[in-house]
């Protein structure tokens, strides 16, 4: 590039820009000593313009930062402030695109976030960059793999041997001569990029370098306000995570002052009731003794509870425990048998066996209540000793696979397998019985819900 232009290409393909000629100094000494009229008038326009040009381009980025304030005011969102820089851009630039590509937090991956295309603002978030031709996934790979080093702006010509062919391809048919990306820099680390493409006839030089001189202005506010933006959305990450340690703390008093202790207080009235009677009649006998084993089993719930909201109160019982208990329990309440087959299970953690325990006692509730079973069970074997498999059974009437008349609390079951990542399987049919199947592993997939028949 000439005197004219305002960068300097480097060899490693990055480019930097000049110092604005400020002074006599840059004027080459054997002009300053020479006597020639024209060598002086030249030396002279070239001092004039070097002047003109540091002039533009403090004015330039004095607006470029007003653009920015105006823009935070009106746009506090940062999809919206990075849309107005985008259209700004493209605009002012003469330019037909222009794009964000942004890092992942692991530095991992760059994908395009947004783009500006003919007076249009495309988002990831909406799903509108799918409709977009531009290979966006292999330039992204491209600017990942100059990251560590890419320190300045990078122009491209169409046909530029440092592209992706599915790039250079696109810019051929697509009629673009060529682009201009500029990194967005924290200190030395590069949280993504701005592109900017054209159409039609090359720009001029003086236009190029007033292309780079933008896009380099709004690339450092735009770091800044990307930087301030995530600051911001931490913040309000740990804020929310604070208020719903205070909540769950405050649940757990609630739960342990009332709940708990007042289904002990219960449960020590019935017991003291048992001994006072002494024999009473059978039928007696069995609902005191029920309505004994409900208080009890009620009390531990609250005081798994706690412990859930609590992780450091300290382990409830096994969970092996809870299902034989919540087995024996629902046997109380009905003839139908209900077969117990438990291997020796591993303790998986409360919030996760609590929820567990709650998806089988459902299920158990609608069997014994709803499915005019002959037989029931209840199995959990062992997944690769580490994770589970809970199986409740029966023989009963089923129900239709249209979930809005299933009921029988298939909702609650579900918010259960949602909250600790398990996959929960329903399988019934009409006079087909049922079967309720939630499966857990450490690595759980997100949450599958299915009703077969």
């Amino acid at each position: 590039m000439d005197d004219a232009s305002a960068v300097e290409l480097l060899d490693n393909g990055t480019v930097e820009p000049e110092t604005p000629s400020c002074g006599p100094k840059d004027v080459p000494p054997q002009e300053l000593s020479s006597n020639d009229p024209d060598v002086l008038r030249a030396a002279l326009v070239r001092e004039h313009d070097a002047y003109r040009r540091a002039e533009c381009l403090a004015k330039m980025q004095t607006e470029v930062v007003q653009l920015a304030l105006d823009l935070l005011v009106r746009e506090p969102d940062i999809e919206s402030f990075f849309g107005g820089l985008t259209r700004t851009m493209v605009e002012e630039s003469d330019s037909h695109v222009c794009g964000v590509w942004l890092m992942d937090d692991d530095e991992k991956r760059c994908d395009l976030w947004m783009a500006y295309v003919a007076d249009r603002l495309y988002l990831r978030r909406h799903g509108g960059l799918d409709g977009l031709a531009f290979p966006h996934e292999s330039l992204g790979k491209h600017l990942l793999g100059y990251a560590p080093g890419w320190t300045g702006t990078i122009e491209y010509e169409c046909d530029d041997a440092r592209l992706p062919d599915a790039v250079r391809e696109f810019h051929r048919k697509g009629g673009v001569h060529g682009m201009v990306i500029a990194p967005l820099l924290l200190g030395t680390r590069t949280l993504g990029w701005i592109k900017l493409s054209s159409r039609g006839i090359p720009p001029c030089k003086d236009a190029q370098w007033w292309r780079i001189e933008l896009i380099e202005a709004i690339a450092r506010q735009a770091a800044l306000a990307l930087h301030h933006s995530r600051l911001v959305e931490r913040s309000r990450i740990e804020e929310r995570r604070k208020a719903i340690l205070e909540e769950r703390n405050r649940l757990a008093r609630d739960i342990h002052d009332n709940l708990a202790q007042g289904f002990g207080a219960i449960l020590m009235q019935l017991q003291a009731a048992q001994r006072e009677i002494g024999t009473p009649s059978l039928p007696f006998a069995q609902k005191l003794e029920t309505a004994v084993d409900l208080a009890r089993t009620h009390m531990i719930e609250a005081r798994r509870s706690v412990g859930t909201l609590r992780p450091n109160v300290g382990d409830g019982e096994e969970i092996s425990t809870s299902l034989k208990r919540i087995a024996d329990l629902a046997q109380l309440t009905t003839s139908v048998p209900i077969d117990i087959n438990l291997e020796a299970l591993p303790r998986i953690g409360d919030s996760v066996e609590r929820e567990i325990v709650g998806i089988a006692q459902e299920a158990l509730t609608n069997a014994v209540r709803h499915a005019r079973a002959r037989r029931i069970s209840v199995r959990a074997p062992t997944v690769r000793s580490i994770g589970l498999r809970l199986s409740v059974a029966d023989d009963g009437r089923g129900f239709a696979r249209d979930r809005s008349s299933a009921g029988f609390g298939m909702t609650s079951m579900q918010e259960r397998a949602e909250r600790i990542g398990a996959s929960l399987t329903i399988v019934t049919a009409p006079r087909g019985g049922t079967e309720v199947v939630v499966a857990w592993e450490p690595s759980s997939l997100p949450t599958q819900v299915h009703v077969a028949g």
